[in-house]
């Protein structure tokens, strides 16, 4: 991990910040609030938030980067009446979007050490809306699975079961907001990879609308990745949503604006839902863990007793070779990305400069021709439209948000002897999310509930197309119905 300016030290030379036990769990707007007001400084609550990161980063494993030194110099830019919504706030950033003189490391040993040269239109966003960035967060390497365990930082730690996956490819994220090192923190999701580890560390997770967040001013349009934040509430993802969405000079496609502020949308009642019970996965040889589906079961009959109607259903999206067309059009990506680490670097990457699986997909994509990438994205296309026709007939699809628990560290990686064993492994682990990029929905898992072996366990809704705030809505009601914010692993409850 590097880090700006100054290591980590031994505890006891460390400056004694203020305690945060507390201030770790509060929801990022009413700790703007306390900046504003001036109960709170941006400084003393940066200062706090990176003594917390070093406290648990040894244990945790969440960050590529610590950004100490411009982190308090933008706090002491920050006073009290600060107009901006979120200012004095902290958030991380994953390390697969450019910020600006921070190292861009995809966790990958082949970038090196490149500094990114300027931020992101989200990063730009996010600091007008005065987050202060604290930091970059791990990925699995080019972001490819659904566990946090690179080679070259090592396997990020779930706060709830040190010894369990935080999920991916947002792993690094979610572990820092579970155990109360940052209140919020940046992620993206090219097949489940802001919802799974919203599911794995107890966190809301929203996957937003095909094209409501700009990837510029790097990346062109894209069929499969959004970008959002992980969060511990409905109001936060709502809230931050508002300052991430909408179109950017030159973007090729975006989504159509909202009616009204997602802000103020999330906070309306539904009213009578029609919802989907779904079950059967996408991945016929998927198999449903018991406590995943009494999760989604239950989740049914809460939203029975809310008022709306609920039926099992069973959507035309299952198909022999999903999970290789939807490779075919997630490879190439993996492929630029490897060859861009290349160009960075000035040289041309190597097996060893990669893990195997990454090498596996980059040298898949070399070999496919055109023709196969198009004909497997036009299939996708294809069943995307069939799916949405079919879910005309209902508001939102509820569904377990994983199949299995949260999968032991080690299980399931991109090194090895048998790296495609890996990835086909992957989407068994996680079948119900990739297809939802496939179709470019809405969707968000929630952490409704826990199973007797302590770890989080989540669902997933699927809204229309487009529509976000009627997730938000309904997520906010089962919020309200059901609390979770205040969970908190125990040794999250212990530091500080």
């Amino acid at each position: 991990m590097r880090i700006e300016t100054r290591r980590l030290v031994p505890r006891q030379r460390r400056v004694r910040f203020p305690p945060v036990t507390e201030l770790a769990f509060r929801p990022v707007l009413e700790l703007a609030e306390l900046v504003r007001s001036g109960a709170l400084g941006a400084r003393e609550l940066v200062e706090a938030t990176l003594r917390r990161i070093d406290e648990l980063e040894l244990t945790i494993g969440a960050f590529t980067h610590v950004a100490h030194e411009s982190a308090l110099a933008v706090a002491d830019s920050i006073l009290p009446g600060d107009p901006r919504p979120f200012a004095g706030v902290p958030i991380a950033i994953k390390d697969n979007r450019p910020v600006a003189g921070m190292p861009i490391t995809m966790c990958s040993d082949l970038f090196g050490e490149t500094v990114a040269p300027h931020d992101a239109f989200l990063v730009r966003r996010l600091r007008d809306a005065g987050f202060v960035i604290v930091g970059k967060t791990t990925l699995p390497e080019m972001g490819i699975l659904p566990t946090t365990e690179s080679r070259r930082f090592g396997p990020t730690h779930n706060p709830w079961a040190l010894d369990r996956t935080p999920g991916g490819s947002s792993g690094g994220s979610a572990a820092a907001v579970a155990a109360g090192m940052v209140p919020i923190a940046h992620g993206n999701d090219g097949g489940g990879s802001t919802r799974i580890p919203a599911a794995c560390c107890g966190l809301v997770g929203l996957k937003p609308a095909r094209g409501r967040v700009s990837v510029g001013p790097d990346g062109g349009h894209t069929f499969l990745v959004g970008d959002g934040v992980l969060t511990r509430t409905v109001a936060d993802t709502a809230l931050v949503l508002d300052v991430l969405a909408g179109y950017e000079p030159g973007d090729a496609t975006w989504a159509p604006p909202p009616p009204a502020r997602y802000g103020q949308l999330f906070a309306i009642e539904p009213g009578r839902l029609r919802i989907g019970l779904v079950l059967d996965s996408p991945l016929e040889d998927a198999l449903l863990d018991p406590v995943c589906e009494q999760a989604a079961r239950d989740a049914a009959a809460l939203l029975e007793s809310l008022g709306h109607d609920v039926v099992e259903a069973s959507p035309p999206w299952r198909r022999d070779d999903l999970l290789s067309d939807f490779t075919r059009a997630f490879g190439p990506l993996i492929s630029f990305t490897t060859w861009l680490g290349g160009r960075l670097t000035g040289r041309d990457p190597t097996s060893d400069d990669v893990e195997p699986l990454t090498w596996e997909m980059y040298e898949r994509a070399r070999s496919q021709d055109t023709l196969t990438f198009l004909s497997a994205q036009s299939r996708l296309e294809a069943l995307a439209r069939s799916i949405v026709t079919w879910m005309s007939s209902y508001d939102v699809l509820l569904t377990p948000a994983l199949a299995r628990r949260p999968v032991p560290i080690g299980e399931i990686h991109g090194r090895g002897p048998d790296p495609w064993g890996n990835y086909r492994r992957s989407g068994y682990f996680t079948p119900y999310t990739a297809i939802v990029n496939v179709t470019g929905q809405p969707a968000v898992a929630l952490p409704l509930y826990h199973g007797e072996d302590g770890l989080p366990t989540a669902v997933q809704l699927i809204g229309p197309p487009a529509r976000e705030e009627v997730l938000l809505s309904l997520a906010a009601q089962l919020e309200a119905a059901l609390p979770w914010a205040d969970r908190r692993p125990e040794l999250a409850a212990q530091a500080s």
